[in-house]
């Protein structure tokens, strides 16, 4: 595993891996669906690898949705 810091995205680079739009996004974040942090200037960002993981799933995670 890297030491890298994991890269960081926008509502809109996130919409963007699913295919839908930035402000359904912020909903998924808000209900719990993905997990998210605010900046200092109150812009939502994600993790990168979360996201991917949601995207490509390992096989343990995919048995357990």
């Amino acid at each position: 595993m890297s030491d890298a810091p994991d890269r960081l995205l926008t509502p809109k680079e996130v919409a963007a891996l699913f295919g839908v739009d930035p402000k359904t996004v912020s909903r998924w974040a808000l209900a719990g669906k993905l997990t998210s942090f605010r900046t200092l200037g109150g812009h939502r960002r994600f993790r990168e690898a979360e996201i991917l993981a949601h995207i490509n799933p390992t096989p343990t995670q995919a048995e357990e949705v």
